[in-house]
């Protein structure tokens, strides 16, 4: 069931990046064997086990010869281990790459951490907002005039770092039907977050990206690209970007396009912003859904978690939390 049937996964527990990389593995289609502490231990709550789910669960303690053996009989017919430990620690177990690759050399390591393997900061614990911080992430996200607002942790565990270790494993995987051999792959959320900012560092380059929060095309300043409270206090989101995509929420907005400021020029964005909240501020969430459904505008809801949920567009494409992607035309995932 799915494209990676037949391959083989043993991980090894832990939290955030690493079991949601193996989330995407299992989902896709492998087998995923995760390897649990002896001692029954786990981190956070029952709400973190969605990240654990489409696995074979087993418990050994690394710190014994006898499960380490056991371990290393996993790696011996598996094509990938998942790690997320300190640097070093897989290593002081006798489980690290060197290890493990001389017993499997086709084997593709995984290890998933915030800094990387070196570096001065490998050793320093840290979370999600920490990593964004010392990127230039975290800095770029926020209102204008307020501090900075971490992403919840989507933006660093989940983009920065689990889709980086996958995407990593995968190449690893291709390049080793040419080589016949495996190796090792260091996925750092600071590595990952820093290449997502690619485009935010060339528009700075370019003097198109302000250092000021809330001042720039794509981070709210833009009164085309932001959010607006409605008369219930729920908000709409605005990403009218283009020209077309623009005159349609002039026209929703019941605005002459003759009579407003030219949006191109940063200057005039306050008074657009303020215009475009009265214009919202009329009326409640449910008007404006109408109201713009069925146009260019670029304007939706925004839902809660448990509002998104019952949306007529991902009930009828199934979509959600709990469902893989991406998906297949031939060998279409599911959750096993």
């Amino acid at each position: 069931m799915g494209p990676l049937e037949g391959l083989r996964v043993v991980e090894l527990a832990a939290i955030g990046p690493a079991p949601f990389a193996c989330m995407m593995f299992a989902d896709l289609g492998a087998e995923v064997v995760r390897v649990e502490r002896a001692d029954g231990v786990r981190s956070f709550g029952a709400w973190h086990r969605e990240l654990d789910r489409g696995r074979t669960e087993v418990a050994l303690d690394l710190k014994d010869p006898a499960g380490r053996a056991e371990l290393l009989a996993l790696v011996e017919r598996s094509d990938v281990l998942v790690e997320g430990f300190r640097p070093g620690v897989a290593e002081r177990l006798g489980i690290g790459p060197g290890e493990c690759l001389a017993r499997n050399p086709g084997l593709v390591y995984a290890r998933m951490t915030g800094w990387g393997q070196e570096g001065p900061l490998a050793l320093t614990p840290g979370h999600d907002i920490n990593y964004l911080a010392l990127t230039g992430a975290l800095h770029a996200i926020g209102a204008a005039g307020g501090p900075p607002v971490p992403p919840v942790n989507l933006l660093g565990d989940f983009g920065g770092g689990g889709m980086l270790l996958v995407a990593g494993v995968l190449a690893a995987l291709w390049e080793r039907q040419r080589s016949g051999l495996g190796q090792v792959v260091d996925a750092a959320i600071v590595d990952g977050a820093g290449a997502m900012l690619g485009m935010l560092t060339a528009m700075s380059s370019a003097g198109e990206w302000r250092p000021e929060r809330g001042a720039n095309l794509l981070d709210g300043g833009a009164p085309f690209y932001t959010c607006y409270a409605c008369s219930d206090g729920r908000h709409m989101a605005v990403g009218a970007l283009e020209d077309r995509f623009y005159a349609a929420l002039l026209a929703g907005l019941e605005l002459d396009p003759a009579a407003l400021p030219d949006r191109s020029c940063p200057a005039h964005w306050p008074a657009l912003r303020q215009l475009f909240a009265d214009r919202f501020a009329r009326r409640d969430r449910d008007f404006w859904t109408a109201a713009f459904e069925g146009t260019e505008a670029c304007v939706t809801p925004v839902l809660s978690v448990d509002e998104a949920a019952s949306h007529p567009h991902h009930l009828a494409r199934g979509s959600g939390p709990a469902k893989p992607a991406p998906r297949f035309s031939r060998t279409q995932p599911g959750v096993h």
